[in-house]
């Protein structure tokens, strides 16, 4: 059932300001931004910009840290193609506007008695930004976000409006779940969803030694489960989300606020800016911050026990590892952290996904864990972060496509078992490069 009508306009401004990402680290001067309604207003562009030789990229909020979007060209944003599309209760399916921003997309669902199976930590993003970049959450069954699409409807580079699926343009289907914007705009993603669940999260500190040691029988006795180590100290928080038959627990408006709000976005960011002011001060700030939150066990549906306020801004570097790479990469970063005397006030996150058939998710193939590092917005990182990913690309890591990272073309084609597949759609369908970027040209190569 369609019910979301759009409206037939589009609206367009001439090269005023800069286009920069929410954390800041990336600014673009596109020569125009577009806003179209429809997806018929939206190929008109693309097509336009092609015969014109202006490239084209799609931004939506902004959350890679990378230049994935950046353009000097035509700029779209998405938001007006928003909105659910329709409903197939039957095949358990959702389609909507590729410029529904998660949070709005899950309350949607939620009103509708219905959730995404898995889901990431923020819902700031635009489903296309997200599925675009490989978002994903932490799970021992259920994959990335990407991995539950059944279906997308893709804008091209000669303005043609593609839709594909495992049995509509396969090969497109299985490259542009995690597209980079390299294959053109999205504009419409058919979602599998299901009945709303609850999820009973269980929230606990627990000492380095003991995290590393149990993580293998944590990620397999627990649906979902993650952990941040605080560097310069042993403290762990640890996350399990499991299924619960109810009834809903959710968490106290009260407690909820002093936990998500005024200690891990309030306290947290003003230790982190005493840490980028006084970096000597770091240690002592990690032991006060590792020591802060609490246990704590709620019941509570899909979104929001997934998700919570990110705030607090920073940049990040991310790599998928080989499940069995995990610990001993995080050990080796914690040598690492000592022995250079880094100083570094935010957790480093750990998290697991399945393997899936994507072929440029992060977790394509193989069994997977993420090892997330971040530093504090305007804080030095280089070094923190090349010595992380040094670790990282030992064990054959690949970077999150929308986080800091210095690998290249050459390098991403031996991780990736797919990787000339991918690279073969997109010059067929984009061979003049009309969404190209300096970001792609060193991922993708030329």
């Amino acid at each position: 059932m369609t019910e979301t009508p759009a409206r037939a306009r589009t609206t367009a401004s001439a090269r005023t300001s800069a286009w920069r990402n929410w954390a800041g680290n990336v600014t673009a001067f596109p020569l125009r931004t577009i806003t179209p309604e429809t997806v018929p207003d939206l190929a008109r562009a693309v097509a336009s910009a092609a015969s014109d030789g202006l490239r084209v990229k799609a931004a939506g909020s902004g959350h890679s840290f990378t230049a994935a979007a950046a353009t000097d060209g035509i700029l779209i944003r998405p938001h007006r193609l928003a909105g659910i599309r329709s409903v197939d209760r039957a095949a358990g399916t959702v389609t909507v506007g590729a410029g529904i921003r998660l949070a709005d997309l899950n309350r949607a669902l939620s009103a509708r008695g219905l959730s995404l199976t898995n889901m990431g930590d923020i819902m700031e993003q635009t489903v296309s930004g997200a599925v675009s970049t490989g978002t994903h959450g932490t799970g021992r069954d259920s994959a990335s976000i990407a991995a539950q699409i059944t279906a997308l409807e893709l804008v091209t580079a000669d303005g043609s409006v593609l839709s594909c699926s495992a049995t509509e343009h396969p090969a497109v289907f299985a490259a542009a779940r995690v597209g980079l914007g390299a294959l053109g705009v999205i504009t419409a993603i058919t979602f599998a969803v299901e009945p709303e669940f609850l999820l009973t999260a269980c929230e606990e500190p627990m000492p380095f030694g003991q995290v590393t040691s149990e993580f293998d029988r944590l990620a397999t006795e627990n649906e979902h489960f993650e952990f941040y180590w605080f560097p310069h100290t042993e403290h762990c928080t640890t996350k399990r989300n499991n299924r619960s038959q109810g009834p809903a627990a959710p968490l106290g408006r009260l407690g909820a606020w002093v936990d998500d709000e005024l200690l891990s976005n309030g306290l947290f960011g003003a230790v982190c800016a005493v840490g980028r002011a006084v970096p000597a001060a770091v240690p002592s700030i990690a032991r006060v911050t590792g020591r802060a939150l609490s246990a704590r066990t709620y019941t509570d549906i899909p979104y929001r026990v997934f998700t919570s306020p990110r705030r607090v801004r920073f940049v990040e570097m991310e790599y998928a590892l080989p499940r069995e790479a995990a610990v001993p990469a995080l050990r080796e970063l914690k040598a690492v952290i000592e022995r250079r005397r880094l100083r570094v006030a935010f957790p480093v996150e750990v998290r697991t996904a399945p393997a899936d058939d994507v072929w440029l998710s992060t977790a394509s193939g193989r069994d997977t864990a993420y090892l997330a590092v971040h530093m504090y917005r305007g804080a030095p990182y280089r070094a923190y972060f090349s010595a992380a990913e040094e670790i990282m690309i030992a064990h054959g890591g690949r970077p999150h496509w929308g986080k800091l990272h210095g690998r290249d073309a050459s390098y991403l084609a031996g991780v990736y078992p797919r990787f000339a597949d991918f690279t073969a759609v997109r010059d067929r369908l984009d061979p003049d490069r009309v969404f190209g970027n300096p970001y792609l040209r060193r991922v993708l190569g030329d």
